[in-house]
């Protein structure tokens, strides 16, 4: 028995018992975080080098791609050490930081992508306000509130989880450093403070639901009243791949954390936890892009100058949000 005071490690989830299906976790990971990379780097540097993309839209797309970055670099490189030098070790200030990272970061993405909705409802709901309600300022301050929400989110837990006497051992079932996995560590058995912050951070991401929910059924009104099938087709490009990627992040979210324990497992809970943690930053640029012709084609630009040494980026300027 020991308390956290006495820990300076912790031991996190064996992802394979045999060296093949290590090596091969660590070949998936690699794969997967390349992609994520590159596809959110695309999208980041298509963003602040095309001129014509300097919109509040893909402002805030460029926002979601830099917290993509930051989610998958928070997890995925100690797992694929872990994997790589068949070792489990994770020191207490790593799980520290790893654990504030990840949630600032996911945090942040869900506050992002319920401002991107608002971005939507206003440019399909009310057009002639557009250039009102989401102005250069309001847009920096819309993305400067996320982030500072997500900073204070993540700080608040971290430093509570961590204040917590943990005398159960340091071997974590996960292979990131997560909430519950650490609480089960506890010696405490009232956990009234993580209590009362999972619940205030409840509400709020309940209240960032709900108006999500209320937007896309205001969104989906007006487009069907959308006279023109090409109008109509212009709409939903727009809104369908936000939607999918909010879908992939909810479902993926509340079935990991709310699934009965009767059908919990290691197996299912590790790959619950890979589908919110890894899988999303990696498709989300796939998302964006497939159903997006600006980006696309901002996108091939960007590739095609880098390739003839022509690519000339402009800062993103107030005037173009």
């Amino acid at each position: 028995m020991s308390n956290s005071s006495s820990i300076s490690h912790f031991l996190l989830l064996a992802l394979a018992d045999t060296r093949q299906l290590q090596l091969l976790h660590f070949c998936l990971f690699l794969g997967i975080s390349l992609a994520a990379l590159l596809g959110n780097g695309l999208i980041i540097s298509a963003v602040a080098c095309s001129h014509h993309l300097h919109t509040p839209m893909f402002f805030f797309l460029l926002n979601l791609a830099l917290t993509d970055l930051g989610s998958i670099c928070t997890t995925v490189p100690k797992a694929m050490h872990n994997s790589l030098w068949d070792t489990r070790y994770i020191s207490y200030t790593g799980c520290a930081a790893q654990l504030f990272f990840f949630l600032f970061f996911i945090s942040a993405e869900y506050f992002l992508l319920t401002i991107m909705c608002y971005d939507r409802y206003v440019s399909i709901c009310k057009p002639l306000h557009y250039g009102t309600l989401l102005g250069s300022r309001a847009c920096a301050h819309m993305a400067a509130a996320a982030w500072a929400s997500a900073f204070l989110n993540a700080l608040m837990h971290t430093a509570n989880t961590f204040s917590l006497p943990l005398c159960h051992g340091n071997a974590l079932g996960q292979f990131f450093c997560e909430i519950p996995h650490i609480l089960k560590l506890s010696c405490s058995k009232s956990h009234l403070g993580e209590v009362g912050l999972l619940a205030v951070s409840s509400c709020i991401g309940l209240g960032c639901f709900v108006f999500i929910v209320f937007s896309y059924v205001q969104i989906f009104r007006a487009v069907l009243r959308i006279p023109s099938e090409q109008g109509r087709y212009k709409a939903f490009s727009t809104c369908l791949p936000h939607l999918a990627v909010v879908s992939l992040f909810l479902s993926t979210v509340v079935f990991a954390y709310l699934k009965p324990r009767s059908i919990s497992s290691p197996s299912l809970d590790l790959a619950l936890s890979v589908l919110y943690s890894v899988v999303p930053p990696a498709l989300n640029p796939l998302i964006y892009s497939l159903r997006n012709q600006e980006l696309k084609a901002a996108v091939w630009r960007l590739m095609t100058g880098w390739f003839s040494g022509t690519l000339n980026c402009w800062p993103i300027s107030e005037n173009h949000l």
